[in-house]
């Protein structure tokens, strides 16, 4: 197939592009710059030039392509909100150009989406339309698709981390370098689940080449890693004390991520490991922060 490829040349999408040119299929990679084109044509891909913003662009990417991978998303977690509208808008002018046909467009969201609400880990079978959390706004852009016609899939990440970054863990070691403590909310005991990226980057693979129309796959190696011992491996390498926060005390703290801090996001992958095959193999999280260079992630530029 040949695959357009959105955020081509960031975390997730770089390894995403030679596991797709390994299996066989040709890639059309969106950038926005020199640079970008130059790195994806060095990798074997056909560069794509667009932006999130310019939907016409996306559009026409879409059209010489026989399936879509949307990994692209602003970052800018102070505009979350904002960002999320803004998927909304991809996915829906992406899944426009993919209608009447049987081209499969993959979307990305989070395992937030598939919490069901009783305590336990969130779940593939779990959609909630209404979920407070803001990146519904993508899957109910791809489920709006869905009713359309289109093929969509989609794939739910959690913290994906190599020894550079590690998903909101980065933010939250910048935090902690910034207020010089590492703080975590009451005891600790609430858990994110992770995934290293070449793993997730073959999840996203075999979604595309395995998948079914309609179906949310959980790209989690691990259900849950407590925030108390995420901390206290940034605290180690930070050189920092460690901090017990009350929930109340926690904005003042954390800011935007303090929305995330508290919550309990483990997530099970059971039923994505049964459908697509898929065994993950990488470093787990708490074994890439410890092989993290702490003096580079964070510092002053």
């Amino acid at each position: 197939m040949r695959v357009f490829l959105t955020g081509a040349t960031g975390f997730i999408g770089a390894r995403i592009l030679p596991e797709l040119l390994e299996a066989g299929h040709q890639v059309l990679g969106l950038t926005r710059s020199d640079h970008g084109a130059r790195a994806l044509s060095s990798a074997g891909a056909a560069p794509h030039r667009g932006t999130l913003e310019d939907l016409d662009s996306l559009r026409a990417g879409a059209a010489q392509c026989d399936a879509v991978i949307h990994t692209a998303f602003d970052h800018d977690f102070t505009n979350f909100v904002a960002n999320c509208e803004k998927d909304r808008r991809v996915i829906t002018a992406l899944g426009a150009v993919l209608q009447g046909s049987d081209r499969p467009l993959l979307i990305t969201s989070g395992v937030g989406m598939g919490d069901p609400g009783d305590g336990g880990p969130a779940l593939e079978s779990v959609f909630n339309a209404d979920h407070p959390i803001p990146r519904i706004a993508s899957e109910q852009a791809g489920q709006a698709q869905l009713e359309a016609g289109v093929d969509v899939r989609v794939v739910r990440l959690p913290q994906v981390h190599d020894p550079v970054k590690q998903g909101l863990i980065s933010p939250f070691v910048e935090i902690a370098r910034a207020k010089g403590i590492v703080a975590y909310i009451g005891e600790g005991t609430n858990h994110w689940s992770a995934a290293h990226v070449l793993d997730v980057a073959r999840l996203y693979v075999l979604a595309l080449e395995r998948g079914q129309k309609g179906a949310r796959y959980h790209a989690v190696a691990e259900e849950g890693v407590a925030m108390r011992a995420v901390a206290e491996v940034v605290a180690e390498g930070l050189g920092l004390p460690l901090l017990s926060l009350s929930a109340a005390d926690a904005p003042g703290y954390f800011g935007w991520m303090a929305g995330f801090a508290g919550l309990d996001m483990r997530a099970s992958s059971a039923w994505t490991r049964a459908q697509l095959g898929w065994a993950p193999t990488g470093p787990g999280l708490i074994a890439d922060l410890q092989a993290m260079d702490f003096s580079e992630v964070g510092a002053p530029t």
